[in-house]
């Protein structure tokens, strides 16, 4: 037996996002129980139904977000908000792609990942696992970012040398993120902080005083991030 299409397009609910390029707003046919989506819920918008898994998975577009080109949202994936998928982009898993993001060219997302913000994932560039790319940040070229990698800020990874991850740190179990960043230089992300390598080793040492272990471990984190950069030591 066929299954049954989960959405349909929206008569005369279209935009023109690009020469030769209309989407149309799609409606749900049937509910979608893991996301709370009703029959004759409105959607997004997508091209084609190549772009967004019609008949199994969960995948979805909610909002203004577009999907259009060679682009396609699949497995549990969402794309929501004013986010953009398109070029031969693909979101996949788990993944989230939400705010102001776009995620184009051959980019692929997917796992657990989330890009938001006004991020950008393009080129061949992959964000997968748990990692988050989100701010103003970059991610592209050949550039993997993964694992609980956080990337933020105007950050611009374009290769492998451009961020490291750290950790799990024995204080919290939380890792530590930094990478390349336009306005400072190197940006360390470390759960509620970020800011420089200088800024980070000022806070470690006045968070962890009074335990030697968790300080002299954050230390290496910190020697290891300026020798990665090519940094002074803080």
């Amino acid at each position: 037996m066929a299954q049954q299409k989960k959405y349909e397009f929206v008569p005369g609910d279209e935009k023109v996002v690009a020469p030769g390029r209309t989407v149309k707003r799609i409606r749900a046919l049937i509910a979608i129980a893991a996301l709370g989506v009703a029959p004759g819920e409105l959607g997004g918008y997508i091209e084609s139904e190549g772009n967004l898994q019609q008949v199994s998975g969960n995948a979805w577009v909610y909002g203004n977000a577009q999907v259009y080109g060679n682009a396609r949202v699949y497995g549990n994936a969402l794309v929501s908000g004013n986010a953009q998928v398109y070029g031969n982009a693909r979101v996949s898993g788990d993944a989230l792609v939400y705010g102001n993001a776009l995620v184009y060219g051959d980019a692929l997302v997917y796992g657990d990942a989330q890009v938001s913000g006004n991020a950008r994932v393009y080129g061949d560039a992959r964000v997968y696992g748990h990692a988050q790319v989100y701010g103003n940040a970059w991610v592209y070229g050949n550039a993997q970012v993964y694992g609980n990698a956080r990337v933020s800020g105007d950050a611009q990874v374009e290769s492998q040398a451009d961020w490291l991850l750290v950790g799990p740190a024995k204080s919290s179990g939380s890792f530590t993120t930094a990478y390349r960043d336009t306005k400072i230089g190197v940006r360390v992300s470390c759960g509620c902080f970020t800011g420089t390598a200088q800024e980070f080793s000022a806070q470690i040492e006045a968070t962890h005083a009074g335990n030697q272990q968790h300080l002299q471990q954050y230390r290496l984190f910190c020697q290891l991030i300026a020798f990665s950069f090519d940094i002074q030591p803080a």
